[in-house]
């Protein structure tokens, strides 16, 4: 027996958890159940966090999770507890696999078979967010090596071990050159490493897009955080209904399993919700704790189930349905057909007592690292990026006025009257005679500019690595 924990949550997820159980328990799964409480009401009852510190003892003692949909709460600051969840306990990669069941669900897509394998700790969702003048507010996208690296081999091991043949980036580093260029460059690293598995790589917007349409050219997609949390959605919805989809969340010692959608409160309390994203994030489980035996037990009578048109209103349709039930009597369903298997739908299998290995990240020798000037942000609320210059230029020392911008887009030296600029300005000073600026020079300019009486809100220094440039160009320049 293994302890693990769970959470009903919010909305229709006390309805599909216990749905859930009692599918799983009638299987015959090998599992101790330890409840715990997430979600609104921990919110709403002053936890900020939607977490109690009993809970957290409880997760990390037992390293499963097994959560239902929760409700984040508007406004008040509230962050994401999925997102805090995730990158507290490493959970670093999430796999959505979304397949159709043609020809018992309708879906435009037969031959949809997609993982969609999304990195789960970084990029916008670091949620570092300011407001930095009357006009405009920021949001880091944080990228790292490290994440690049374990989320791309983790597909790759991915792929490997359950016999995919190719593996799919998806990113936008035409527009964002060296966040998602990084994670470009280290999927085009790592696929050398996997002679045996063909990979290719595609601006996300033109990706999303043909997944969307002939998703059979895709076999297993790898990208950061957000374009993943988007693409897996649609792909489990042009599946046939995003109700059917289950995802796992990995880490290197602790694991979450959860359906993919939110918690439908409009529907809560009807006996209407779908079981089955739960239900199939639980057999992932399964597999996970080493039970494959009671995972594909249960998915073949789901599978049963399926074939004989007995439906829930999400997927029912006149003239492939047969039976229109509710949650419970759809589980109940399930119970009935436990040890048979479908006659159409691929039987299920799971790699049986293999673990990914995707290996700890070791630290590459530190690149050469110079300082070539700095960004100064500055609240402005002037239109005539001329006057703004001949304020800043009084600021030069050995480091110098070179460009400013609005919004990305360069307006001085020999910006358009036709771009619209906000009250939010870059100004960029650099050496100009290549060698290494000297650090105190940054500290003298927001002196001068204390003095000058200008408001700077943020600064970024500008390096090169190994005589590469790590700051981007102005739109424009």
């Amino acid at each position: 027996m293994q302890k693990i924990t769970f959470a009903k949550g919010d909305g229709i997820g006390p309805e599909i958890m216990d749905a859930t159980l009692k599918i799983l328990n009638a299987a015959g799964a090998r599992i101790e159940w330890e409840e715990i409480e997430v979600g609104e009401k921990v919110y709403l009852s002053g936890n900020t966090s939607g977490i109690s510190a009993e809970a957290w003892d409880s997760l990390r003692r037992n390293r499963v999770f097994l959560k239902a949909p929760i409700t984040t709460p508007q406004g008040s600051g509230y962050k994401s507890l999925n997102v805090t969840m995730r990158k507290t306990l490493g959970l670093y990669a999430n796999v959505r696999p979304c397949k159709s069941f043609h020809p018992f669900v309708r879906t435009k897509h037969p031959q949809l078979d997609v993982v969609i394998i999304r990195e789960n700790e970084e990029d916008l969702y670091a949620g570092i967010e300011h407001q930095q003048t009357d006009e405009v507010v920021q949001c880091l996208k944080i990228i790292t090596r490290p994440g690049c690296e374990k989320i791309v081999r983790y597909a790759f091991e991915y792929a490997r071990l359950y016999k995919r043949k190719k593996v799919s980036c998806l990113v936008k580093d035409n527009i964002m050159k060296l966040t998602d260029g990084l994670f470009h460059r280290v999927f085009k690293e790592i696929a050398a490493e996997y002679p045996d598995v063909e990979s290719d790589s595609w601006i996300v917007d033109i990706g999303a897009a043909r997944l969307s349409d002939t998703p059979e050219i895709f076999d297993v997609v790898v990208t950061p955080n957000l374009y993943g949390d988007v693409i897996s959605d649609i792909t489990a919805q042009i599946s046939g209904s995003v109700g059917l989809a289950g995802s796992a969340n990995i880490g290197e010692s602790c694991a979450m399993f959860e359906a993919v959608h939110g918690s439908a409160p409009t529907i809560a309390g009807q006996n209407v919700a779908n079981p089955s994203g739960l239900l199939r994030a639980a057999c992932m489980m399964l597999n996970h704790i080493g039970q494959p035996d009671v995972a594909e037990r249960v998915l073949n009578a789901w599978s049963c189930t399926i074939e004989e048109g007995i439906h829930t209103p999400d997927i029912y349709t006149e003239g492939i349905s047969r039976v229109k039930v509710g949650t419970q009597d759809f589980a109940d369903a399930i119970i009935e057909r436990l040890g048979q298997k479908p006659k159409q739908l691929q039987s299920s299998e799971f790699a049986r007592g293999v673990k990914l290995n995707v290996g700890a990240y070791h630290r590459r020798q530190p690149a050469q690292k110079v300082l070539k000037g700095v960004d100064i942000f500055v609240d402005w609320k002037g239109q005539n990026p001329e006057e703004l210059a001949d304020r800043m230029r009084k600021l030069d020392n050995e480091i110098k006025l070179t460009m400013i911008t609005n919004r990305g887009v360069k307006v001085w030296p020999n910006g358009f009257s036709e771009t619209f600029c906000t009250d939010h300005w870059r100004c960029r000073f650099e050496v100009e005679n290549g060698h290494p600026a000297d650090k105190r020079s940054i500290p003298a300019i927001l002196s001068e500019a204390i003095a000058e009486g200008l408001d700077i809100i943020k600064t970024e220094n500008l390096y090169e690595f190994d005589g590469v440039k790590g700051f981007s160009l102005g739109q424009g320049q």
